[in-house]
Order: C-alpha cells, then structure tokens, then sequence
C-alpha cells in the first residue's frame, strides 16, 4: 500500500505543475486507465495506474475550485453581499480582515472571499453586555461566526510574482479564497443574528481570553498559536527568531503538539478508566483510552484551525486507533501512508504547502532511523540519532523551499520541545479555560527564559546557513544521499552518501559573463525595485514599496530573490527618491544584506564601470536639490550601457524633468530598453521622450488594478512600435542583455500554473 500511495502523491503533484488543466474527457480516460490498471499483477503497471488516479483525482478538485470564481466583468464593481465571517478575523494597523463566506448577493461571487475593512474599530468587546456602553454609532469588530451584510468590491485573486518568491494567488488557492476586496465606508453595511454552530466564535472567544489574561505580555502571540493555531498573533520578529534556530514547526500547532494532546487525555482515561469496578469488563481500558485520546486530539485539531500537521497526525492516530480497537496491527508504513492518503484525497493542494512536505519528511525521517536497528538502545542515544537524522534529511527540502536551515536547530529542539510541548502548550490550553488565567502566567513565565536561550543561540556567529537556491535536480539526488547516509551502522560506504549532498552548495546560479548583464523588474506590485547583475557586481535601484508597518517589499520579495540568486552583498543601493513606493523597502533590504555603497542623492554626472558595463546618471542638477521641486522631479535618473544593449531607469520623472533631460542629453537618451517613467503616468513620457529614448522594450512596474490608472491609455499609445512589458501581467520581467542581443523572460510564462489569474488589461 505505501508505493501505491506514493505513486497517486505523485501524480497529483504532478497535477499541480501544469499550466493549463488538461481537458476533464482526457481527466476521465485518465482515471478510468488508473482503476484498469491497479487490478492488474504487475506492480510496475499498478504504480502507474496509482500515477494516473492521482493525477484524474487532482484534476477533476481542479476543475471544481476553478469554476467558483469572481466573472471578471464584476471586478472593481460594488457588490451587496451577506454571509458569515468564516474564519478569526486579523487585526492590522489600518482595520481588519477577515474570510467571508457569502450566502447571498447580487452579484456571481465566490463561497469564500477575504476582505478588508478599513475602519477604526472600538476595542474588542470583552463581556457580553459591554456592546450597550460603546459610543453611539461606533462600530465593533467583527466576529467568527457572526453575519453581516456589506456594500464591498472584490478583484480576482492576484499576487506578485519572482523567481523563487512565494506564489500569494496558489496560497489563497489551496484555501479556497477565490476573490479578495474590501467593504466600502460609506456604504451599508448591518450585523445581523449570529449564525448556525462553528467552532470559529470559540477559538476566538479563546484567543480573546488570552490576550486579556495577557496583555502588553511579549510571549502572548506564542501561546495564542499554540492554543488556537493563529500564527499572525506572533509577531514577525519572533518568527526570524524561530527560523533561525530551527523551532518554527513547534510554534505553530504540530503533530507533535497533537499527539501529546491525545496521549495525555489517553493516559488520564486509561488511569481512571481501569480503576472503575464495571468499565473495564463493558470495554477494556486500553481500547477506551485510546478513543479517547483520538476525540482529544480531534477537538484540539478543530481548535488550531485543522492545518495539514494536525491533520497528518490525527490520521495516523485515527488509523492506530481503528486497528487498535479492531484487534488488528498495522506495520508503520501503513499508517503514515493512509494519513498521507486521506490528506491527499481530501486536499489536493496540500502539496502546495511547505508544511506538507515537512511535516510528512520529518515524520518519515524519524520512522526510517528507527526502523532496521536491533534494539531500542538508551533513550539520550536514541534521541540523538534522531535529531541528527531530521537535521540532516531536511537540509535538501529546506535550502530548497527557504534557502536557509539553522545549524543550531539540535540545541534549540533539545530544549524547546519539552519545554513548549510537554508544558507550555498543555499550560496554554488549561489557562484559556475560564478561571484558570494564572496558568497562562506560568506558561509566559517559562517562555520567558526559553527566548533568552533561543536569541544567544540566534547570536552564535554562523547560527544560519543562507545560499542560493539549489538546481532543481539536486534536491532529489540529495535525498538519496540523505538516506544512504542514515542506513544503519554496518552498511558500507555510508560516508558515500554526502558526496550527493554537494551540488546543493556548489552548482550556483548562473551570472553574466563580462560585458554583458541581467537586468529583473520585480513584480512588487504599485512601485519599482530593479536589480542589476554583471559579471562581479550587483546593483539594486529603488526597493519597492512598505505594505504596512510590519511587511514591505523589502524583507518579503527582495531579500529572498537576492538570496535564492547568490546575492550575498550589493555593490550599491540607488534609492531614486523618497516615496514609499520606491523607499519603502530600502530599511528592511539594508539590514538583511550588507551594501557597500548606499546613494540617496543622486548628482548629473555621477559614472562608475563594472565588468565591461558602464553605469552614469543623467539626473537630477545639484542645484536641483536647493529648488523647491517635487519628489518626483527629483528623481535620479540611471542609464546603463554596454557593447551588447543599453538600458535606461528613469524613476518617477515627469514632464518638466524629461523636457530638461532632452535639454542636457538629447542623443545619449537612446536606450534599447526602458522602464517607463512613473509607471506609466498620464503626465509622464512625453511624444519628445519617446521619439529621444527610440526604446524596442518598454516595461512598466504597475500594481494590478492600481487606483491611479496606471499605465494610461495615452501613455501606452505613444510607445506603438515598441513591445510592452507589464509587472501586472507579466510578473517580473528578467532582459538578458548579452551578444545575441536581448532575451526577455516573464515570470508569469516561467512559473505559470493553471490557477494564476489569466485576465488583465490590454496593452
């Protein structure tokens, strides 16, 4: 049964790389081939019929998800929409957002959206009966489970898209939100009675208790998590912290927080249990506690919002617990292949997850090391191998998810998961119960000490490992070596086994040979960040914008594409001028790589080469600084050339800037590529500019939908001749300018798959 379950994983992951679903009457030969071929004898032939089924099975959710979606025609649209907040709504500086599941509307919309409500909220009520004494016509948070009726408009689900970046629109998809929007201010909007019975009003109602019985508390967020699974109540900081020591698997709701759960509940049964005088001869007492122990870790899962660990181990625990009762056992393969069969079968897109694979690998890991040895050996030994064996399995998944893994992880789980599984966590649960809020005092006060050792440990020069991202062939071949590696004592040339992890760290990203160079527009949406290769050298001009107090582009797409490309420093940082759409991201990308050079003021004249490749800015005048300009106006102007093509990065100028561009460089504005002056903006890339710059590739770092128009029809117009390129639409836009001239990729052709948006506007 395992290789039959491995061969349908694989056949729906397979599924989930198409770009194009293929025809469902082809889906449905598919699967009847599949169910042929599993009567037949040979296992050969049975694996790839299991192939097959997955691959029928995942398309044909597929199809499903995809017909729920927003008809593009209503995009931007206000829409009248009652439903039920469906899952903890999230708090941020500006309002906040919450899942909607719509249960009426005049409009085709899908059953689950996400919104953003854009209001200044009274505090969280904290009794029932507070609600009477709120100022008149305030407005309260919204609630799991409460219905509502909202004025909203939605747009179809849209991400940026970068090499190695995290693919937002698959995420949403595998959670089934098919459109995002935000409720209108002015318009109406009433709460209506709560609706019918969800577990969503009690994790909140929970999360609510905690951040009462805690507050301005540093460690509250953590104990949120892991008594309701809400991973955004920790904040970013503590995340990194998390990363780099390896722990963030036990701050979030894990297996194994799951299967302590259960088996605490199972041991105080079986105490009880055994000890009544007519239970034991009704059902024995090993039986009852271990449905028991499976109903525990059932509810807990419910409570921390049923993610793919606690399903994965609830599965097993299910399966343990039928053979259990059943008189039957089952070999360990067996029970992590069914728990892998029902997550697949019941989400397909599981497999989109990170923690999919993590969580079933690290399982796997332990199972495949405790499997062949003799004996079950001193238990400190036992653990170790263990450890050793997880950290060193999951190098090759993690450098190739996240380009990083902690070499200090061993330390930190040594002592973190007793600490937080067998006592923070159980502290945490017993505390959200009313009346029992001291609890929640003792688990904060244990992680108080704990953190401490997790930040000295985070401090220990080379505590994370950060590289490029591997070759895509490494991965699997590292595996292999893992596993030869972790074969028990006696088996020969184990040592044989690291020599497949070495293309991991040797096999680097490609760069331009001398004279020529790369040049990506990165999707960050309505902004601009551009980086710049040559043969030794990187630049990065502007950072792209601050999506809000915590998160900008900086740490959640810069960082990670210059880590994945090897960037290990930048050379310079141009930050063509203070808008946050340009700025916003400058802080966040600083502290995360080192830069040599940093300009924030960039002076007519300025001129450096690297590699064959020369760099001058065009703009602003020195004396421009002293005049009362704009932002904009004073934006720096950066022209690149080489033997093989030239480049021109304009900023944010305008019309009066261009005019005196023409006026002081005329013919040095030609330029094989341009990234368009203020994204495209009406007063921007005049008929002059144009006809100077006589550009063949034009791109325009836009944000899809962007409330200011951007590009304008007329701006768009103007560039007729020259092939346009779009951030929208396009994803990022990588121009290899090299001696066969210049090769352009799109990210959104690149990385495409049959989920990502596919409507967008002309031009």
């Amino acid at each position: 049964m395992p290789w039959r379950v491995l061969a349908f994983a694989l056949g729906v992951w397979l599924l989930q790389q198409s770009a194009v679903l293929p025809a469902p009457t082809f889906l449905a030969v598919l699967g009847v081939a599949g169910v042929a071929l599993s009567f037949l004898r040979w296992r050969a032939i049975v694996l790839i019929g299991a192939v097959l089924l997955g691959f029928a099975w995942a398309g044909g959710h597929a199809y499903w998800r995809l017909a729920d979606a927003l008809p593009a025609e209503w995009e931007g649209r206000d829409i009248e929409v009652t439903g039920v907040v469906a899952e903890l709504p999230q708090r941020f500086e500006r309002g906040v957002r919450f899942v909607f599941a719509p249960e009426t509307a005049n409009a085709p919309v899908p059953s689950r959206i996400v919104l953003s409500w854009y209001r200044q909220f009274q505090p969280e009520i904290e009794e029932e009966g507070d609600e009477e004494s709120a100022p008149a016509g305030a407005l309260t948070l919204p609630k799991a489970g409460e219905r509502w009726t909202f004025v909203v408009r939605l747009k179809r689900p849209h991400g940026n898209l970068n090499p190695h970046g995290f693919d937002y629109e698959g995420w949403l998809f595998e959670r089934d939100i098919r459109a995002t929007g935000y409720v209108r201010k002015s318009a109406f909007t009433r709460r209506h009675d709560a609706a019918g019975f969800s577990i969503e009003p009690l994790r909140e109602a929970t999360r609510a208790r905690i951040q009462r019985a805690l507050p301005e508390q540093p460690y509250a967020g953590v104990l949120t998590a892991l008594a309701v699974g809400d991973q955004q109540a920790i904040v970013p900081e503590l995340w990194r912290l998390f990363a780099a020591t390896g722990i963030t698997h036990l701050m979030s709701i894990s297996g194994l927080h799951v299967t302590m759960i259960g088996g605490l509940i199972a041991w105080l049964v079986f105490a009880l249990w055994r000890r009544a005088a007519r239970l034991p001869l009704v059902w024995p007492a090993q039986k009852a506690a271990a449905v028991a122990g499976f109903c525990g870790a059932f509810a807990y899962a419910l409570m921390a919002g049923f993610g793919v660990p606690a399903q994965r181990t609830l599965y097993m625990l299910g399966i343990v617990v039928v053979a259990l009762v059943s008189g039957r056992k089952l070999a360990v393969p067996t029970v992590l292949g069914g728990a892998l069969l029902l997550v697949l079968l019941l989400d397909p897109w599981a497999v989109l997850s990170a923690g999919f694979w993590l969580s079933f690998g690290a399982v796997a890991l332990i199972f495949y090391v405790a499997n062949g040895r003799l004996g079950p050996g001193h238990w400190l030994a036992t653990w170790l191998r263990t450890q050793w064996a997880i950290t060193l399995g999951m190098i090759p998944l993690l450098l190739a998810l996240f380009q990083q893994f902690s070499l200090v992880s061993p330390f930190a789980n040594a002592l973190a998961i007793p600490v937080v599984s067998l006592l923070v966590t159980p502290l945490a649960l017993f505390g959200s119960l009313p009346g029992f809020a001291w609890a929640l005092d003792l688990a904060h006060a244990l992680l108080v000490p704990l953190m401490g050792f997790l930040r000295w440990l985070a401090e220990l020069p080379g505590a994370l490992w950060q590289q490029h991202a591997p070759p895509p062939w490494a991965v699997p071949l590292a595996l292999l070596g893992g596993a030869w590696l972790l074969l028990p004592r006696g088996f020969p040339a184990r040592w044989a086994g690291a020599l497949l992890y070495l293309p991991l760290f040797l096999i680097a990203p490609e760069r331009p040979v001398p004279g020529a160079l790369t040049v990506t527009v990165l999707d960050v949406g309505q902004g601009q960040a551009v980086h710049v290769q040559t043969a030794m050298h990187d630049l990065m001009f502007d950072a792209g914008p601050a999506f809000n107090t915590q998160s900008d582009a900086g740490s959640r797409i810069l960082v990670p594409f210059l880590r994945a490309n090897g960037v290990r420093r930048l050379d310079r940082l141009i930050v063509s001028h203070a808008d946050q759409d340009h700025a916003g991201g400058a802080a966040s990308l600083i502290a995360a790589v080192p830069v040599a050079v940093e300009e924030r003021r960039c002076v007519d004249g300025q001129g450096w080469e690297w590699d064959g490749v020369r760099f001058r800015v065009l703009h602003p005048l020195a004396a421009d600084y002293d005049d009362k300009r704009s932002s904009n106006a004073l934006s720096c102007v950066l022209k690149i050339e080489s033997k093989h093509g030239s480049v021109l990065i304009p900023g944010d100028i305008e019309g009066r800037a261009e005019a005196e561009l023409l006026a002081r460089h005329g013919a040095n504005l030609r330029a094989d590529v341009l990234v368009a002056p203020h994204h495209g903006g009406k007063k921007t890339s005049s008929p002059e500019f144009v006809a100077a710059v006589g550009a063949r590739e034009v791109v325009f770092p836009v944000g899809y939908r962007n409330r200011f128009g951007h590009p304008h029809p007329e701006v768009l117009a103007r560039f007729a001749g020259a092939r346009i390129h779009r951030s929208d639409r396009d994803g990022a836009v990588t121009l290899k300018v090299g001696a066969g001239g210049t090769a352009i990729v799109h990210e959104r052709e690149i990385a495409r798959r049959y989920w990502h948006n596919s409507v967008f506007p002309e031009g």
